[in-house]
């Protein structure tokens, strides 16, 4: 079922302008959100994240862009499937309207919202082995526009090709300054005793919603001390634990980086206090 701009149409229904900016120019914000039981996970977080993209994009953001109208958009999406209580990832793209070419004439904005349903109702851990190596042919930028989930992924769309031709699991990408910046799906973090660590935004990771999350978890857990630091890949093979955060899947641990393997102990520990703090909102 696709949602757009307010009307519910089926998949073979829906159409897409040759003149789309978000497809010629990459002129596009988007959010991946989970929906479990009729309630949208994080949507507080999620939607501000939408609306400060929208600004730096420098998008005309709508009045009738409320918290309340997209929410209420998503559930209604969610309901025309026929499978309310079915957990669901949903995506909501947010593009400028056709006009120009690299100066956009048009100040308007489209959403469109589709979804997708998903197996588990809450985050679980996969026993799969979980090998990942790093990304080297191109570099995220250490900077603003990299920490945005827009349409332009390329880098992600490499990393995946070539983790799926050498056989990893995952990708591990790499900025200007050869710092170890997050996953092609998600942020990363490092274990070591206590310790554990995640590189910054200053550093071109993406401002991920299951980070903040587990940033607050963290932060109530005296057991641990967070640090948001640069992280050198000679670190990786030092740490005892390394673990992949994203709002789909939650937390996912990382089993091999090359002749390293690791445990998953405080990932699994700070599973269950997703989980509930997903459930208690």
């Amino acid at each position: 079922m696709v949602n757009h701009n307010t009307q519910l149409l089926s998949e073979s229904e829906t159409t897409i302008s040759y003149a789309n900016r978000g497809l010629n120019y990459g002129d596009a914000v988007f959010e991946t959100l989970r929906v479990s039981a009729g309630k949208v996970l994080f949507w507080e977080d999620h939607y501000f994240r939408l609306m400060a993209s929208m600004r730096i994009m420098r998008m005309e953001i709508p009045m009738t862009y409320t918290p309340e109208f997209l929410e209420a958009e998503i559930l209604k999406t969610v309901e025309a499937e026929g499978q309310k209580n079915k957990t669901y990832r949903i995506k909501l793209l947010v593009w400028r309207e056709e006009g120009g070419k690299y100066t956009p004439t048009a100040k308007d904005v489209s959403f469109c919202i589709t979804t997708e349903i998903l197996e588990n109702p809450f985050y679980t851990i996969s026993g799969d082995f979980y090998e990942v190596e790093l990304f080297k042919d191109h570099y995220v930028t250490a900077g603003l526009l990299s920490t945005l989930k827009s349409n332009n992924r390329i880098i992600n769309v490499l990393g995946s090709i070539y983790a799926q031709e050498n056989d990893y699991a995952n990708c591990l990408l790499l900025n200007d300054k050869r710092q170890v910046v997050e996953a092609l799906n998600g942020n990363i973090f490092l274990v070591n005793g206590y310790k554990i660590k995640t590189p910054p935004l200053s550093d071109g990771c993406l401002n991920g919603i299951l980070r903040k999350q587990i940033i607050k978890i963290l932060g109530q857990v005296p057991d641990y001390i967070l640090e948001e630091a640069s992280v050198s890949p000679f670190e990786l093979q030092k740490a005892d634990e390394i673990f992949i955060t994203n709002t789909i899947v939650g937390i996912q641990p990382i089993s091999k980086y090359r002749k390293k393997e690791y445990g998953n102990t405080v990932a699994k520990e700070l599973l269950q206090k997703l989980n509930v703090k997903a459930r208690l909102g």
